[in-house]
């Protein structure tokens, strides 16, 4: 009789986990993949997928609001959410069982169940069977985060529930000032929504660049989003179906629906992680990993947002292929967290990779800013009011471009093609010598040739 009933068991069928389970299941080993929930994880049920759906959908009033600029008269249109929301559900089944055949086409198994340690090796599932491992991955990602219990925390939705909203909201208040809170802000704005963003710093997009964090803002602001800094939400009274959301700075705000995405926290309660000696990093409340994504049990893997390293969908993928790629294919492949590109699908858009100007300084000895703002050839028609930007970070010692950021129509797509680059170690001197392509916002990237500023810092005193 074997030892074990499978070489490796994959906690979690998101998209890092199918990925380690398809790929190891590629070597030659024997995979089984438990999910309690559906297939797809986060990102495909309530997370990426749907909230870019959700976004293109809140783009369509703009579109024709700026039609009439280039001389279409476009008679008074009508938006039914519900629509919209049934439309969303039938694209993420059709994706849940894209993920749950391409896992069986592997020949990984499929368990429709929660799995719990028993001891390092077995596992308990919630249909009553209990399987024993050579390998086990743990990719169970991460759930949304409500923060202290203030009163009238349970009238609160988060982004799980955003999606699946019977109407839309004629208010909304969110809490928040990141990736989701921005999204969502945007998404409901340009449905028509009155929307207020709360936010307890002293600006949005905490850990951007401060240009990028500058510009958004002004231009959520101009399209009629009301954005708070520095108080929090500390009470919610209902009345009827409305709320009052009471704000630590004294003032108030009325609304219909009041979200809160202020952070998400690793799922690692009740997996039973105690029973197989796995260990949490205490800096960030995740499982604690090597650079190989190896736990403190030696046989025993997490990645993705578990971790809480880089909370995003492709680097999860990344890890669960290298995983499966070291301890099943027979190469070693870590995986470099370095120059990871990133978007914030707010309105306009976010696109950075690299270094701020902030972390470039504090790490260069000396760092050039090319910096431009403008008008997109769009708005010269439609009359809108918006203006893109975009910045280099430039190592002034070695000309190497350590960071590009971006704000404007297509950021994102611009970024993962711009990714590369930097990702090769490219020096402005290879951006300037690149051929502008004509007439498009990215021309910019090559051809702005004049610093707008030069950072030196004295060296430390021996």
């Amino acid at each position: 009789m074997a030892e074990f009933d499978v070489d490796l068991f994959v906690i979690g069928g998101g998209s890092g986990g199918v990925r380690a389970a398809r790929i190891a299941a590629g070597h030659g080993a024997r995979v089984m993949i438990a999910e309690e929930y559906r297939m797809g994880g986060t990102c495909v049920i309530r997370g990426c997928v749907p909230k870019k759906l959700f976004v293109i959908g809140s783009h369509v009033h703009q579109e024709i609001e700026d039609a009439a600029g280039f001389g279409w008269t476009i008679p008074a249109a009508t938006f039914d959410w519900p629509t919209l929301i049934a439309n969303k559900d039938k694209e993420i089944a059709r994706l849940e069982a894209a993920y749950t055949s391409n896992v069986e086409k592997s020949g990984a198994r499929i368990a429709k169940a929660r799995a719990v340690f028993e001891d390092p090796h077995s596992l308990r599932l919630s249909t009553g069977e209990t399987i024993r491992a050579g390998t086990v991955l743990i990719a169970t990602g991460s759930a949304p985060n409500h923060g202290p219990i203030i009163p009238g925390i349970e009238h609160v939705i988060s982004s799980n529930e955003a999606f699946h909203l019977p109407e839309l909201p004629r208010r909304i208040l969110i809490q928040g000032g990141g990736y989701i809170a921005l999204e969502f802000a945007c998404i409901f704005a340009g449905f028509g929504s009155d929307v207020t963003v709360i936010y307890r710093g002293d600006n949005i997009l905490r850990g951007f660049d401060d240009d990028v964090r500058a510009h958004v803002r002004a231009e959520m602001e101009r399209e009629g989003i009301t954005v708070l800094t520095g108080c929090t939400v500390t009470k919610i009274d209902k009345h009827g179906r409305d709320y009052t959301s009471h704000l630590s700075n004294g003032s108030s705000v009325a609304s219909d629906q009041v979200m809160f995405a202020i952070g998400r926290h690793p799922n690692v309660a009740n997996l039973g992680l105690e029973k197989a000696g796995v260990a949490i990093n205490p800096g960030n409340g995740g499982i604690a990993v090597d650079h190989f994504s190896k736990t403190s049990v030696p046989h025993i893997y997490a990645i993705g947002d578990v971790t809480h390293r880089h909370n995003l969908t492709p680097v999860a993928i990344r890890e669960g292929h290298a995983f499966a790629d070291t301890v099943f294919g027979k190469r070693t492949v870590e995986v470099d967290h370095s120059s990871i590109p990133t978007a914030v699908f707010s309105q306009p858009e976010v696109g950075t990779v690299g270094l701020t100007e902030m972390e470039a300084r504090a790490q260069f000895a000396r760092v050039d800013i090319y910096k431009t703002a403008f008008r997109p050839i769009k708005a010269t028609m439609s009359g809108r009011d918006t203006r893109v930007l975009m910045k280099l970070v430039v190592d002034g010692t070695s000309d190497r471009v350590l960071g590009c950021h971006i704000v404007g129509d297509t950021a994102a797509e611009i970024i993962q093609a711009v990714a590369i680059a930097v990702k090769m170690k490219a020096t402005k001197a290879d951006f300037d010598a690149t051929f502008a392509l004509h007439p498009t916002a990215a021309e910019e990237l090559v051809t702005m040739r004049t610093p707008t500023a030069r950072h030196v810092r004295e060296a430390a005193a021996e």
